[in-house]
């Protein structure tokens, strides 16, 4: 699988991708919506080695990780742990 060394690629609207990689079983992944009042709108349970690939979205404004994860962005990697 060939990779971009682009640090800013995102999809073609704009909206960038984030990967969830969880550290143990039963990660949860809570997405939160947008607009005048923030709701649950989508959630996902990982076991461990298990990776999500999303992206933040016109209904999706925030997610909410629960239990230990590897987050990566463009920005970097966040442990949940520390």
């Amino acid at each position: 699988m060939e990779q971009s060394n682009k640090s800013d690629q995102s999809s073609s609207n704009g909206n960038e991708y984030f990967v969830i990689k969880a550290k143990d079983n039963g990660v949860h992944v809570i997405g939160l919506t947008r607009g005048q009042d923030t709701r649950f709108h989508h959630t996902e349970k990982l076991d461990k080695g298990e990776v999500m690939i999303a992206q933040f979205t016109e209904h999706t404004s925030a997610v909410k990780v629960r239990g230990k994860a590897l987050i990566m962005t463009k920005f970097g990697t966040i442990d949940t742990e520390e």
